[in-house]
Formats: C-alpha cells, sequence, structure tokens
C-alpha cells in the first residue's frame, strides 16, 4: 500500500534524502515542521513509502479530475477507459462510475462543468501496481495542457473529514494545501500531474462524495449504457448492478440529491414494467444506486420510465 508517513520528522527526512540531497545538510527542519499541517511547503506530494496492504481483495474508490481540454474527450469518458485498463490488467474489477458537480466559478479554472469522476469497485492485485498503473494511464492520456489530479483511497480509511472536503469543494474554493491537510494520517494516495496539479484537489473531493452516498449521477454500471427498452423493473436492476428503484411524482420540484435522501418516497413494484432510455442515470442516495422511475399515463404500455435527462441533471449539478 502506498501510505503517507504518519510521523513528520520522518516524513521530511525521507522526503529531502531523496529529492533534495544536495541540499540535505542545510535544511532548517523547525519552520518546515511547523507549517507541515497547515500549509503544504513542497512542490510534490511525495511523502509517502509503500508498505503492506494485508487486504485482498480491497474496497477502493479511484478519484480523477481535469483530464480534458475543450478539444479533447471528458473526465467522465477517461475514468471510464482507465477502470477497464486497470480491470484487463488484473488489478481492479469496476463496480460503478459516477460524475460529482464541483463549484463553478470564475475563479477556478476548469475546462467547462467543473466535475470530477470516482470509480468504485475492488483492488484485485497489488494496490502499489494499480496506483502505478493509474499514473501512467493519466499522464499518457490526459490532455497536454491539463491539471490532472488522481486519489485512491481503501474504502475504510475515507474519514469524515474527507467527506466533509468533497461536500465543501461543492460551495467553497479550495487549494492543494487544504487537500493535502485532508490526507494526514490516513493511507490515502492524493497527488496532482501536468502543469498546475490542481486536478488533485477535484480528485479527493470526488471521493469524499462518492463515500458520503448522497451525491452524484452514474455514468457507468455494468450494462447499464447497453441497455435500453422495456423491462420488469426487477430484471433490469439485477442486469444493470443498480441497488434500488424509488418513484419520482411528476409535481416533484427540482432538487439536489441530497435533499431527496432526506426524504422517503415510495419504491414501485419489483415486477412493473419500466422504460430505459437511452440516457439512463441512477444516483447516489444513502449510499445506494437508486433508479429514480417516473410513472407513466394510462395510454404506455409500460407503468413506468426512467427518469428524464433533465430532471437527473437537476438534482446532480
Amino acid at each position: 500500500m502506498v501510505a503517507l508517513i504518519k510521523d513528520p520528522v520522518q516524513a521530511t527526512l525521507v522526503y529531502c534524502s531523496i529529492y533534495m540531497p544536495d541540499r540535505f545538510s542545510q535544511i532548517q527542519f523547525k519552520p518546515v515542521l511547523t507549517s507541515l499541517c497547515n500549509k503544504w511547503p513542497f512542490e510534490k506530494n511525495t511523502l509517502f513509502c509503500n508498505i503492506n496492504y494485508n487486504c485482498n481483495p480491497l474496497n477502493i474508490f479511484i478519484g480523477i479530475d481535469d483530464t480534458d481540454n475543450l478539444e479533447t474527450r471528458g473526465t467522465g469518458f477517461h475514468a471510464r477507459m482507465l477502470g477497464q485498463s486497470l480491470a484487463e490488467a488484473g488489478l481492479f474489477e469496476m463496480k460503478s462510475v459516477s460524475r460529482h458537480q464541483l463549484l463553478v466559478d470564475k475563479r477556478i479554472p476548469f475546462t467547462s462543468h467543473n466535475s470530477s469522476a470516482c470509480l468504485a469497485g475492488i483492488c484485485t492485485g497489488n494496490i502499489n501496481e494499480l496506483i502505478e498503473h493509474a499514473k501512467i494511464f493519466l499522464k499518457r492520456e490526459s490532455a497536454f495542457d491539463s491539471d490532472a489530479g488522481l486519489c485512491v483511497a481503501p474504502e475504510e480509511e475515507v474519514t469524515p473529514a474527507i467527506v466533509d472536503f468533497g461536500n465543501r469543494a461543492k460551495r467553497e474554493i479550495l487549494s492543494i494545501h487544504d487537500a493535502y491537510r485532508m490526507i494526514v494520517n490516513t493511507s490515502v494516495y492524493l497527488e496532482g500531474f501536468l502543469n498546475t496539479r490542481i486536478g488533485l484537489i477535484g480528485s479527493l473531493a470526488a471521493v469524499g462524495l462518492r463515500a458520503g452516498g448522497n451525491d452524484g449521477r452514474l455514468l457507468w454500471t455494468r450494462n447499464l449504457r447497453e441497455t435500453t427498452g422495456e423491462f420488469p423493473i426487477r430484471e433490469f436492476l439485477e442486469r444493470a448492478g443498480i441497488d434500488r428503484v424509488i418513484e419520482r411524482y411528476h409535481h416533484m420540484s427540482a432538487v439536489t440529491t441530497d435533499m431527496v435522501a432526506e426524504k422517503e418516497f415510495p419504491a414501485p413494484d419489483l415486477s412493473s414494467v419500466i422504460r430505459i432510455s437511452e440516457w439512463c442515470r441512477p444516483v447516489m442516495i444513502g449510499g445506494k444506486i437508486t433508479l429514480i422511475a417516473e410513472k407513466t399515463d394510462n395510454t404506455e404500455p409500460y407503468e413506468y420510465q426512467s427518469a428524464s435527462k433533465d430532471y437527473i441533471k437537476s438534482i446532480s449539478e
């Protein structure tokens, strides 16, 4: 496992001995250590060491952000391709990919929407190899002028502070230093690549939001994008790896997923027939991948249809 060295003196010694050997004897450690937990003093997030993480298979989240420019495919596409690449290497069993909307503000540089993505699944190999594979993939596939970021976190290492960081990223302007402070004393890997590296902020936020369980829409579950048409609800849920379905009334106004999570909605009979559109996107509510179904009128041969694109966007952006 790649983990942050928890002792700040040891961490500083490791960093200096590896990356600044010619200046090692000249370092004044006191000001560096004083600022370590308040303002990250180095240009690289390299205070990591290799240890053996004995939990295998291991539930993990992989967050990525800022991998594109206006001429290339978006971060959601790169997330799906990264999951496929890791799976082909025998390192990862991808369960789902979610999109998370972050704060849109003119003071924040972003490509188009300022959204990040999180892969959820199981590390089926060596996690150090998984991280190295993901790093190589992002460096190779990200746009040359992007600011890609990568976060890899065992599920049990995602602290309440990291979840809160994700929620803050939806309403506040955060810094690289803010992100680094969140992973102190955890076994969370976090690194930025290319240019300014600010994508690491969004990658950590994506992990926090996905782990929190009340944010984002699903870009990928097994068979989701390939499955359209009419099905008994139970069959579709099993086919697409979706946890549950809830019913949306037509008079419901646009709300966010965390507001939806505070309410209780009826669940359709699982034997009912639902029409799945070409743009079907479940959302995360209460830690579950949730399909929102809209009841149709009596003129249709099916009782429900998957919620419209406009509605799903209104509660997930």
